[in-house]
């Protein structure tokens, strides 16, 4: 997962395969006030199947599927990230959670210099003010994670 300020860059060749099909999502967190807004955006972009069953159990298990897209690599921008549920705490963190769950979920490829290369990145866009905080929270959900 990277964060990035708004108006900024994340590091290209550590999101974008050397080869290979890549399907690129762009949602916008101002437009995720409450759950039922997230999954709306993640089902409309994301082309979640009908079966989505609209709760996070749900959301978790198609974002580490995502096999409908026939893509090799996936590519997640969430524009305004540090608004995404911001008025509800506990979705808030579920919604992280969910995100880094299953970018570790995915494998890894090796690519020709060794670098490895996720088959799910997952790029978060925030004002410059809030990355501290963004990447606090992050921190936190991942050392309870393990």
């Amino acid at each position: 997962m990277h964060i990035v300020t708004t108006g900024g860059s994340a590091p290209i060749d550590e999101i974008l395969p050397t080869s290979g099909s890549v399907y690129v999502a762009r949602l916008n967190g101002e437009g995720m006030p409450d759950e039922m807004s997230t999954f709306q955006q993640f089902w409309e972009l994301l082309k979640f199947p009908d079966y989505f069953g609209w709760n996070w159990n749900a959301f978790h298990d198609c974002l580490r599927d995502l096999q409908w897209l026939s893509s090799d690599h996936h590519v997640l921008i969430i524009d305004s990230a540090e608004i995404a549920l911001s008025e509800d705490d506990d979705a808030r963190d579920e919604f992280f959670r969910s995100l880094w769950r299953a970018g570790q979920r995915w494998s890894y490829v090796k690519r020709p210099e060794g670098v490895t290369l996720s088959k799910l990145s997952i790029v978060l866009s925030c004002d410059k003010g809030a990355v501290s905080a963004l990447a606090s929270r992050l921190r936190g959900l991942q050392e309870r994670l393990g």
